[in-house]
């Protein structure tokens, strides 16, 4: 039998109580040409028990044994898949019965440097916190493959579960990196500096789980301070900022860590926009602080914004924009 066109891509550990419906919505895809690559990464509960139920009714399930973390589950998982195309998924979140026939049909247009991924609604509805939510209707608003594009910087705009990938390519750009950095994100920006695009599906194709024990809520690697280092490690590569001389907008702890951050990887900041007035005088990591009110716009220098303030960011985004300055051209929003 020859290789199905999609490898469904499952690491799971500890998730008894939901595999089995996240199971059954791949098996109810209404695509069928598919298999299910299940990794072990060391349960100790009855996870493994329901995932090799599923293998012994349905031989498109297989499982295999991790046990070394999520890195190298998720690599193991692409080395022993067969199919041209990755659809990732967590053990705990539910499919859309037309999830990989619609991502399949996209990615087959868009290519192999593209990554294909689609709307989400987070649930269930009393785990949500405002800010999840407002988090979930960012991801759900960026529709174009440019406006993806502009947002990397703010948050990842691909949930990891969503993703659809060209197995190869991905190999061929050094699969998944241990860096201590969110692995997802880490990805996608380097992908990005590869020069691949992203795609999203306008439906909403994954349930996504929200709960307080997951990994991305306990694990080190999806800090705050690491999100700042994974974008540091890539600022650099975007056309205006290949001289790695900015002004940062904003003078909070977003501002501050960034800050740190990308002079870490040799970027000089000018100065520290504040929205407020400012003492004379004032610094911030070695740098002066200045009242953007009083700031000569200029688009010989970029303008890093990064503030986590609700309204903050948009607010300076409006205000740069009135200068007549161009996001991405101008300015990068990294909040």
């Amino acid at each position: 039998m020859g290789a199905p066109p999609v490898s469904v891509l499952i690491p799971f550990k500890n998730t008894d109580r939901f595999i089995s419906s996240a199971l059954e919505s791949i098996a109810s895809q209404t695509m069928t040409d598919f298999e299910v690559i299940m990794v072990d990464d060391g349960s100790s509960d009855n996870s493994r028990t329901i995932a090799e139920g599923f293998c012994s009714r349905d031989n498109r399930f297989k499982i295999f044994n991790g046990g070394l973390g999520l890195v190298h589950s998720l690599n193991c998982g692409l080395s022993k898949a067969r199919g041209k195309w990755i659809a990732r998924f967590d053990s705990d979140d539910i499919c859309h019965p037309d999830r990989l026939q619609l991502q399949l049909a996209s990615a087959e247009i868009h290519g192999e440097k593209a990554v294909v991924s689609c709307r989400v609604r987070s649930f269930p509805h009393f785990e949500v916190s405002s800010g999840y939510r407002s988090y979930e209707q960012w991801i759900n608003s960026l529709e174009s493959a440019e406006d993806i594009e502009r947002s990397l910087f703010i948050e990842s705009p691909v949930p990891h579960p969503t993703a659809f990938f060209s197995r190869a390519a991905v190999i061929d750009a050094g699969g998944y990196c241990d860096l201590g950095l969110p692995e997802d994100y880490e990805l996608w920006l380097r992908l990005w500096s590869r020069g691949f695009s992203f795609i999203r599906v306008p439906r909403t194709l994954l349930a996504w789980r929200e709960r307080a024990d997951r990994f991305s809520r306990t694990s080190s690697m999806y800090s705050l301070t690491s999100f700042y280092r994974a974008k540091a490690l890539y600022l650099g590569l975007v056309p205006c900022l290949k001289e790695r001389r900015v002004f940062m907008a904003g003078t909070g702890q977003s501002a501050r860590r960034l800050g740190k951050e990308i002079q870490r990887e040799g970027f000089h900041i000018e100065a520290f926009l504040s929205p407020d007035s400012v003492t004379p005088g004032r610094e911030l990591r070695g740098r002066p602080v200045i009242s953007i009110s009083q700031w000569q716009s200029s688009a010989e220098l970029p303008v890093l914004v990064a503030s986590r303030k609700p309204g903050a960011s948009s607010s300076i985004q409006g205000y740069l924009e009135e200068k007549g300055l161009l996001n991405w051209v101008d300015f990068v929003l990294c909040s």
